[in-house]
């Protein structure tokens, strides 16, 4: 009886590890879930290989990536990682309103 009450806190912490551990392997597959139900022809991608594409075509498991103009590979739709999210290009308003403010000046030596 004493052994028991020595072991008891250790496998509560021990499963209170495995159901938050669960839960964070449970989330994460879900957000993989959702991210490869939610893309489109057009999106830019990266692969768990590293390589960035453009998806051309999607089935149920496979997708049509543009690697380089002209040049289409096919993958399977779980090799996708995640989405690249487009970069914001100045605009030429942003550069007119840096040039107004004057030329930046290097210290001289």
């Amino acid at each position: 009886m004493n052994q028991m009450v020595v072991f008891l806190p250790l496998l509560i912490v021990l499963g209170a590890f495995m159901f938050f551990s669960s839960r964070r392997q449970k989330r994460a597959t879900q957000a993989t879930i959702d991210l490869h139900e939610s893309l489109r022809v057009g999106d830019r991608v990266h692969t768990t290989s590293g390589l960035q594409g453009t998806i051309r075509h999607i089935t149920d498991d496979d997708v049509d990536l543009e690697i380089a103009p002209g040049v289409v590979t096919t993958w399977m739709k779980l090799a996708v990682r995640d989405r690249v999210q487009p970069e914001i290009l100045d605009t030429p308003a942003d550069r007119a309103d840096d040039l107004a403010d004057g030329p930046e000046r290097l210290p001289r030596d």
